[in-house]
């Protein structure tokens, strides 16, 4: 089961994205933290990733954690991982029985695996894609990346589920996005991305950080962002495409 991608981008945010013909593959395969990233997959073991991250945050090295972790286990042949430490530097297993395609590929800032795809095709339309597009903002680059490997074949099973993780150097995550069985799901992520806009990324602005243990506690910069972005979809001609409903209490 299951592709997904692990970026750093170029102002220090570390993403994780995941899709695949599994149900709620973006509760078990992220494992996020404020520098480093692990995606545990195939037949996954969710000790690869806590441990994992764990270890990663000390300041292992993604290559001395993964090999550690592949030599203990005696399921590594159907495991399959890619993680990023607090360098940036970035290892991945595909276990020899990953049902094919399986494989992973790795960029200088970026790292895409996945298994039971159409093809290797899938890996090299994801790179390529994050790659082409710096211009995006981070969430929406590593949406439409993970688009283009899904158009290039994706999972051979077909579609179900798909979650995004984001973290602005805290160990609590900045933006988390979960399509958990949904016909379209990486549709749904961009949908979700886009309802994050109206409101939830201004709030996210005054969360407490290690820095700053209270955050923010005025209103008013909060209220003014939300105004600012409602007034610039309105001048666009875009409507909310939330699905909350309004009770008027």
């Amino acid at each position: 089961m299951t592709f997904s991608l692990i970026a750093r981008d170029a102002d220090g945010q570390v993403g994780l994205i995941v899709a695949s013909k599994f149900f709620a593959c973006g509760a078990v395969v992220p494992f996020v933290g404020a520098q480093v990233a692990v995606a545990s997959q195939a037949f996954c073991n969710p000790l690869w990733g806590t441990e994992g991250r764990a270890r990663l945050a000390a300041g292992e090295a993604a290559e001395a954690v993964l090999a550690d972790l592949v030599a203990r286990d005696e399921g590594r042949a159907i495991r399959q991982a890619h993680m990023m430490d607090a360098q940036g530097g970035f290892a991945a297993h595909t276990g020899a029985d990953c049902i094919d395609f399986a494989g992973h590929l790795q960029g200088q800032w970026h790292s895409v695996a996945g298994n039971m795809l159409t093809g290797p095709e899938v890996l090299r339309a994801t790179s390529e894609a994050y790659l082409a597009g710096a211009d995006l903002p981070f969430p929406a680059r590593l949406i439409a990346a993970m688009l283009a490997g899904e158009a290039a074949g994706g999972d051979k099973r077909g579609r179900q589920a798909a979650g995004l993780v984001i973290h602005r150097g805290e160990d609590h995550a900045w933006l988390d996005l979960r399509a958990d069985d949904h016909a379209d799901p990486l549709a749904e992520l961009t949908r979700l991305w886009d309802v994050a806009q109206e409101r939830y990324v201004h709030f996210a602005k005054g969360m407490a950080t290690r820095s700053d243990f209270s955050g923010t506690t005025d209103r008013a910069p909060i209220d003014a962002g939300i105004a600012d972005a409602l007034a610039r979809r309105r001048a666009e001609g875009r409507a909310s495409r939330s699905q909350a409903v309004e009770t008027g209490a």
